[in-house]
């Protein structure tokens, strides 16, 4: 039998076939489990046929600290990848609704935050607000990218800045969490949307589990750091599952939109 053709579900042990995935846009049709997804299928999975235009997309990493090895790590990634980072970003229409989005992908990097991830962000808010559209971003990331230090940790500041204008352009901001969301973006762009979506028990926090456990010295509660925990404890405004994402995501456009006068 010819390799990955099959993938066992690691939640009910069933096996699916890569068929039977992609009809169900890489979810468990038998108990709902959500895959890793890549940002072009998110990008697929919710933008009107033929919307998509993507920006920003030759902008590649430099080295700024002079960190061994890290150009060599950045050259494979994009060539094993085809992506030019961690984020893709573009404008698109969703249930006929103009928007930008960004959309972060764990494939590239772990979906770390360097000063590229921070840029795009950033410059696909200030086209949200030049061109009157709703921001959509899907956040998949290990936190803040440690090759490049400093800079990387300013990129918090920057996006949420970026998304500051946003708000006093009174232009919406849809956050969508999925598997994982932690570190420096969790504590920075992911959280702040207007609407904060999740998909099913995604893992959401800042540090992980065994390091917050060793740190407080304290038994951590039944499902901490999914997206359950965080919309019982106010964090998430509801958890989507991926098959009703973009019907969701058109819906909140049409509320939140401004009137065009």
């Amino acid at each position: 039998m010819p390799e990955g053709l099959w993938t066992k579900c690691p939640d009910c042990g069933a096996m699916l076939h890569t068929l039977e995935l992609k009809q169900h846009f890489q979810t468990c049709h038998h108990c709902g489990y959500h895959f890793l997804m890549d940002s072009r299928e998110r990008i697929d999975l919710v933008a009107d046929v033929g919307s998509f235009n993507e920006t920003e997309a030759g902008m590649s990493s430099a080295n700024p600290l002079g960190f061994f090895n890290y150009q060599e790590k950045i050259a494979g990634m994009r060539e094993k990848t085809g992506m030019g980072d961690a984020v893709v970003t573009g404008r698109l229409t969703i249930g006929g609704k103009p928007a930008m989005i960004a959309v972060m992908d764990f494939k590239f990097f772990a979906g770390s935050m360097g000063s590229v991830v921070g840029e795009k962000i950033t410059r696909a808010v200030e086209l949200a607000i030049q061109e009157k559209r709703g921001m959509i971003i899907v956040s998949a990331s290990s936190g803040a990218r440690m090759q490049e230090g400093m800079l990387s940790l300013m990129q918090m500041a920057k996006t949420c800045g970026a998304l500051a204008r946003l708000s006093e352009a009174h232009l919406p901001y849809i956050s969508v969490m999925t598997h994982p969301t932690t570190g420096g973006v969790t504590a920075s762009f992911a959280t702040i949307g207007d609407v904060n979506l999740a998909e099913p028990k995604c893992m959401i926090g800042f540090a992980g589990p065994r390091v917050v456990k060793e740190t407080t010295h304290q038994s951590l509660p039944a499902g901490f750091q999914t997206a359950e925990f965080m919309l019982e404890h106010g964090l998430v405004d509801a958890i989507v599952p991926r098959p009703k994402l973009r019907d969701q995501l058109a819906q909140l456009l049409g509320y939140m939109m401004p009137v065009a006068g």
